[in-house]
């Protein structure tokens, strides 16, 4: 990369169709409702419904976790409720439930529904209220926990690799919506999702106003140069991404150098290599941007090794399910 500043230490290719999220595990039992948590109670989800007075619907008014599992453990799931309740606290949103309820109705939500892998979204809203603004009309917040499979990009994805494009949609900065804040609120990363689409494009990349590479759609960004890898910092606007903070474990555990840097459009071309990272999407290279073939076209060996090791860890660690 060309000097960035760092602070913590052409085949063509078709753009990849994403799988609809949870459509394996009702693919293969259609008849099977699944079991939702709502508000202390295990509902099947045909009678799992909120109030078109809640605040989460009318305005966007609440927080999420999206968390997965594997081989019958969850993984990272300290880390996801410290991320949930950080959020919580920042929009003054008093969680109904402690950490250790919070935590067994998860699991429990996940053995009722008879899953070894798979992703749980953890929705906490600002519950029923009036047509005002108003937070402080709403008198207790809604709890939901869904327990799914999910397949965010197709298998052949994994092994070829994405292509993204920037779109003019640009990541709102802290003072105006903060990116820590992992809100009900995505109409930013919607919009630059239908952006994606109208281009042919796998995903989106966000710029912040100083036009620096923020993050896509639903995934943190890194690249590769001589060796290193780099990724925007959180003040460009990026996620503070669970699966982000592995990376630079694993960086550190393989020995490769990595960190944080302000990072333009032309260091994403300029790359060695690319890949994504979120829950959902896990780790998965990228190989083309804007049209430009990035490297060889093909992954890379560095984003080969870090995937691999990352699939180690989500099948090997994390809080079990079923004891």
């Amino acid at each position: 990369m060309d000097e960035p500043k760092t602070g913590r230490a052409a085949s063509k290719v078709a753009a990849v169709k994403p799988a609809d999220e949870g459509s394996a595990s009702r693919a293969a039992s259609p008849a099977k409702e699944l079991t939702i948590f709502l508000d202390g109670k295990f509902v099947p989800e045909s009678e799992a419904k909120v109030s078109v007075f809640d605040h989460g619907l009318l305005y966007g008014d609440g927080i999420f976790e999206g968390i997965r599992f594997y081989n019958g453990r969850v993984f990272k799931l300290e880390e996801h409720h410290d991320r949930l309740w950080d959020s919580a606290r920042s929009i003054c949103l008093d969680i109904p439930m402690s950490r250790e309820a919070m935590t067994e109705a998860l699991l429990e939500t996940v053995r009722r529904n008879d899953l070894r892998d798979g992703y749980i979204r953890q929705i906490v809203t600002r519950g029923v209220g009036n047509l005002g603004l108003n937070p402080a009309q709403c008198k207790r917040p809604s709890v939901i926990i869904i327990a799914t499979s999910i397949a965010l990009y197709p298998k052949e994805a994994y092994e070829s690799g994405l292509t993204i494009v920037t779109c003019a949609t640009r990541r709102p900065g802290a003072a105006v919506l903060n990116p820590a804040v992992k809100s009900l609120n995505y109409l930013n990363n919607v919009m630059a999702r239908i952006e994606a689409n109208l281009a042919g494009a796998d995903e989106a990349l966000l710029l912040n106003d100083a036009g620096n590479v923020s993050e896509c759609t639903a995934d943190n960004i890194f690249v590769i140069k001589h060796g290193r890898i780099f990724t925007p910092p959180i003040t460009a606007g990026a996620l503070r991404g669970i699966t982000r903070s592995v990376i630079f474990d694993i960086a550190a555990e393989l020995g490769i150098p990595i960190s944080e840097t302000d990072i333009t459009r032309h260091d994403v071309f300029i790359a060695d290599e690319c890949f994504l990272t979120g829950t959902a999407a896990e780790a998965i290279p990228v190989i083309k941007a804007d049209g430009r073939q990035i490297g060889s076209g093909k992954p890379g060996p560095i984003t080969t090794r870090v995937i691999a090791r990352f699939r180690e860890l989500t099948r090997s660690t994390g809080t079990a399910i079923y004891s």
